[in-house]
């Protein structure tokens, strides 16, 4: 081989395996990014299950109760009811700040009950709500 032939390859691999670096870096910068936003998509796929369980809860409480179903009308910032009070709190401990608006009205012979509950699952981020209708007759 000729001795100007191989100067002009000094450096080739050192070159293929700096660009392969970089290549993998924005690779694992690419994968670190999916990872935390799976994360986060988890962390609010909980928050959600949680608010459809406790919303089951309560319409299974108000099915029980329905004698006393108007207690169990909850306002936006208002105080619950004592037969609430126990559910809302529940609600709060497995959702950090969460709100409840709980809308009871009677339709013919039977009643329509609609929560809603909201959260916001970090500060600065959008609030998140789950709403369920239920039908009690």
């Amino acid at each position: 081989m000729n001795p100007t032939m191989m100067r002009r390859q000094a450096g080739v691999a050192l070159l293929e395996v700096m660009i392969a670096l970089i290549l993998l870096g924005i690779g694992l910068l690419g994968a670190i990014g999916l990872q935390a936003r799976s994360y986060s998509a988890l962390a609010d796929a909980g928050q959600r299950a949680e608010a459809t369980i406790q919303a089951d809860k309560l319409v299974a409480m108000i099915d029980n109760d329905v004698a006393n179903i108007a207690s169990y009308a909850l306002a936006a910032n208002a105080t619950p009811a004592a037969a609430l009070a126990p559910w809302l709190a529940e609600t709060r401990a497995l959702i950090p700040g969460a709100a409840a608006v709980v809308t009871v009205a009677q339709q013919g012979t039977r009643w329509r009950v609609d929560i809603a509950i909201s959260w916001r699952r970090k500060q600065g981020s959008d609030t998140n709500s789950h709403r369920v209708t239920a039908y009690v007759i």
